[in-house]
């Protein structure tokens, strides 16, 4: 019987952020998929299996989840260089894209081929059988109107193939993914989960526990804006808005290509310039270093006048809020741009993360601690305690209530 690994995966609008076992491997992927063939050209054949598999993913699904099934894909930074790459939409819902289940079924394929997990996971005939229990998130707005019920039960009910074809190392190495448990968070929940409490769930900022908060969550297709009262995040009071980085960061690439001529491969590359310490702003033009100050300036501050708007407007109808933290890759984006507006209006009591390594994890980070107190305190009670259902109301979550007025 193949023991269940657990994983927690943030699958976010511009990339995945994936954390296995106890913290005994990490994957960074970014967002892109693009349809493939089930060959492609490799330059260097000789040397394919010295590479890194997370540079060459190409792989092959079958799962009864997707709408497209038996698809083939380049995903990541391979996706990056492809014509037809393909990133989430403005509006899209991500528990209900195939893209989604994509990114996360890759990611854990790529734990469960691992040499390393030979011991965990039995290999017949080069197919792998792997249980992961996993711990992921949506966007606040998707919970809220129950879509996670849904996503819940795909990933649940079924087995879901993922077969390597010309990737470094995993060549021809097919992995069944079947799930022993999904725990499903609101994004704005975990934040906050994140920020008071460590590995094992113990308060680490019991100043902040007691705090009438705010944390303003932006992704790249979603903002979410979770309050917290009382210990407890107040769902009826949460927001979520169809406001990210995503079309702005395409507006940036489309200006740069109209006015440099300059073609990005994905709006992975803009957030570089964006963020970059050393030449930010800046391209190459046929050869010559060319500042994009101008595009990248208006569009961005254009953008954080609005997140500034949605946080004045929450923060209005729950006037007692005492600070607001602004988390997710997106607020590192927009950092500059929205202190800018917040001190030009001698505005509210903010705070950003200047660790941005801390900042993109935090959502992952957050569902590991969850998924892994789950099962710790499954395992010690599962004769005397029901499992806390994924669809149960945020503010009647008494499990995590308690730990936090412990």
């Amino acid at each position: 019987m193949n023991t269940s690994r657990i994983c927690a995966v943030d699958v976010g609008n511009d990339s995945v952020k994936a954390l296995f076992g106890k913290l005994d491997f990490e994957l960074y992927i970014p967002n892109v998929i693009a349809s493939s063939t089930e060959d492609r050209p490799v330059i260097g054949i000789e040397d394919l299996n010295e590479k890194d598999p997370v540079e060459g993913i190409h792989i092959k699904i079958h799962s009864p989840a997707l709408k497209e099934n038996n698809a083939v894909y380049r995903v990541g930074n391979l996706a990056t260089k492809s014509d037809n790459a393909s990133e989430l939409d403005p509006g899209s819902n991500k528990s209900e894209e195939d893209q989604t289940l994509v990114m996360l079924f890759a990611s854990l394929a790529l734990d469960a081929a691992r040499e390393e997990n030979s011991g965990i996971f039995k290999k017949n005939n080069n197919v792998i059988d792997a249980t992961y229990t996993l711990g992921t998130g949506l966007p606040l707005r998707e919970v809220k109107e129950g879509k996670d019920v849904g996503y819940r039960s795909q990933l649940l009910s079924s087995v879901h193939q993922v077969e390597f074809l010309v990737t470094p190392k995993y060549q021809g190495i097919k992995v069944n993914i079947k799930f022993d448990e999904v725990k499903i968070y609101p994004e704005g929940f975990a934040a906050y989960i994140n920020l008071v409490m460590d590995n094992n769930l113990n308060v680490i900022n019991r100043d902040l526990i007691d705090k009438s908060i705010l944390i303003q969550d932006i992704g790249g297709l979603s903002t979410d804006i979770a309050v917290i009262k009382n210990r407890n995040v107040d769902d009826d009071k949460a927001q979520g808005f169809n406001l990210g980085v995503s079309e702005a960061l395409e507006s940036i690439r489309e200006e740069i290509r109209l006015k440099h001529g300059v073609e990005l491969d994905s709006r992975r590359d803009v957030v570089d310039i964006i963020t970059r310490k050393n030449d930010r702003n800046h391209i190459m033009v046929k050869g010559s270093r060319t500042s994009v100050h101008d595009i990248t300036d208006r569009i961005l501050l254009d953008l954080a006048k609005k997140e500034y708007r949605h946080l004045r407007n929450v923060w209005q109808k729950n006037s007692q809020t005492e600070i607001c933290y602004f988390v997710g890759g997106g607020a590192i984006v927009l950092k500059e741009y929205i202190k800018t507006i917040n001190n030009n209006l001698n505005g509210y009591n903010i705070e950003f993360f200047e660790d941005e390594k801390e900042s993109i994890w935090m959502m992952a980070n957050a569902y590991r601690k969850l998924i892994s107190d789950f099962v710790r305190k499954n395992s010690k009670e599962i004769k005397s305690n029901e499992p806390i259902k994924s669809n149960q109301p945020i503010k009647n979550n008494e499990h995590m209530k308690q730990k936090v007025e412990k």
